[in-house]
């Protein structure tokens, strides 16, 4: 048995979801698998330790929302995103939604964006959202908060999305 088979499955078993989340941050598909790979090579070197005492998956989310919010800190060029299509032509709305929001989300500070994506796209809670980026609850409720403020100023037309009671519950 090899010394990486552990680590192999872990890999296997949860790569698509760290994939997702990589993806939800970054918001390019080949951003976010450069960003996988970095955090996944940089973990195979600590797997004992992790796979012995800790939560592989959560060390993982977390070290790439601290990977990613690294790499905002550094400048980069803004990639070209598709405009929406016309109102005049026949579209999905789900799918222009889709747009709209990842073309806001974009524009969000790199920690709002975070707990955005881990809140509702992870669905994780407030408590699991805090221990991924290392800092208290109430960071967690205030950085929601002025997030989803910041989303309804960037993307009004997402007001049906952002109204949803269940949010506004969130925000609070």
């Amino acid at each position: 048995m090899d010394r990486h088979d552990d680590f192999r499955e872990f890999v296997l078993a949860r790569q698509q979801a760290l994939m997702r989340t990589a993806y939800l941050l970054t918001g390019d598909a080949h951003l976010a698998e450069d960003l996988l790979q970095s955090v996944l090579i940089k973990i195979v070197g600590q797997w004992p330790k992790l796979r012995k005492g800790g939560n592989p998956e959560a060390y993982t989310r977390k070290a790439l929302v601290n990977q990613y919010i690294s790499w905002r800190r550094r400048p980069h060029p803004e990639l070209p995103s598709a405009d929406p299509p016309d109102h005049g032509a026949s579209y999905d709305e789900a799918a222009l939604d889709r747009i709209v929001l990842r073309q806001a989300l974009v524009k969000l500070t790199p920690k709002q964006r975070a707990v955005i994506v881990l809140r509702f796209w992870e669905d994780l809670t407030e408590a699991q959202t805090a221990e991924a980026l290392g800092c208290a609850v109430g960071t967690v409720k205030s950085q929601v908060h002025h997030a989803l403020a910041r989303l309804r100023a960037l993307a009004p037309e997402l007001e049906h999305l952002l109204s949803d009671p269940e949010l506004q519950e969130v925000a609070r």
